[in-house]
C-alpha cells in the first residue's frame, strides 16, 4: 500500500497572522516547524512519499533537504486547492492512501503516525485527528486518495467527519495529542513550549522568541 503525506504550505510571509510577533520571527518559526515535520515524516516507515504544495521559496529550499515531491502552488488559493493538486499527482502515480498534515505540528513523532494508522480498515476508510480546540483537522487519512474532498478553513473537523460518513462506514476519530497541538496564536505557542516534548525544537523556537 503506497501512502503519501501531503503538506500544504502557505507563503511564510502571509502565514500565522495571529502570532503577535515581528514578521521575521513568524517566518523563522514557520521554517522551524516545517523542517521538523518533514524530518519526522522522512523517517517514518509508514510514509512512502512526502508531497509539499507551496510557492514559498524558503519552504521549497527546506524541502530539498528531504526526499520530497514539491508541487508549485502558483495561485495559492487555499488549502483545499493545494490538496487537490497533490491528489492529482497521487492518483497519477498509483498511491492508495494519503494523509494530509498541516505544517504547524512540530512535536509530531513517528509513533503518532503508527498510532493513527492502527485504525485503518482493509478497503476504504477515513481517519480524522482534530485540532486541540476541535475546530480544525490536524490529520486526515483517506483511502482511496479521492475518497472525499477536503473542507479546510470551514470548521473542518465537523465537516470532514460528516462528509467522510457519507462516503464510507469506516470512519475513525483519533486523539493523538502531539498531532492535535497546532500553532495558530501565542497561546498555542506557549502551550506547545510548556509541553516540551521535543526539547531541541522548543529551544529553537524559544531562541526566536527571545531574538530582537
Amino acid at each position: 500500500m503506497k501512502t503519501a503525506a501531503i503538506i500544504p504550505v502557505k507563503t511564510f510571509s502571509k502565514a500565522k497572522t495571529r502570532l503577535d510577533l515581528a514578521p521575521g520571527q513568524k517566518e523563522k518559526i514557520c521554517e522551524i516547524m516545517l523542517e521538523e515535520i518533514l524530518y519526522t515524516l522522512s523517517i517514518s516507515p509508514q510514509i512512502d512519499k512526502i508531497i509539499i504544495v507551496t510557492r514559498d521559496k524558503k519552504a521549497l529550499e527546506i524541502s530539498n533537504r528531504f526526499d520530497v515531491v514539491s508541487i508549485m502552488d502558483n495561485k495559492e488559493s487555499g488549502v483545499n486547492d493545494a490538496v487537490t493538486l497533490a491528489d492529482k499527482y497521487l492518483l497519477e502515480n498509483d498511491f492508495e492512501t494519503s494523509i494530509v498534515f498541516p505544517q504547524d505540528i512540530p512535536f509530531i513523532k513517528t509513533q503518532d503516525i503508527d498510532f493513527i494508522l492502527k485504525f485503518k480498515a482493509s478497503s476504504e476508510y477515513a481517519i480524522i485527528v482534530p485540532s486541540r480546540r476541535f475546530d480544525g483537522t490536524n490529520a486526515l487519512v483517506r483511502k482511496p486518495v479521492n475518497l472525499m474532498k477536503t473542507h479546510y478553513d470551514e470548521d473542518s473537523y465537523k465537516i470532514h467527519m460528516s462528509v467522510a460518513k457519507e462516503k464510507t462506514k469506516e470512519v475513525s476519530m483519533v486523539f493523538a495529542k502531539r498531532i492535535m497541538w497546532d500553532v495558530d496564536n501565542m497561546d498555542d505557542l506557549q502551550f506547545l513550549l510548556s509541553k516540551n516534548d521535543k526539547p531541541e525544537v522548543s529551544k529553537k523556537i524559544q531562541g526566536v522568541l527571545e531574538s530582537k
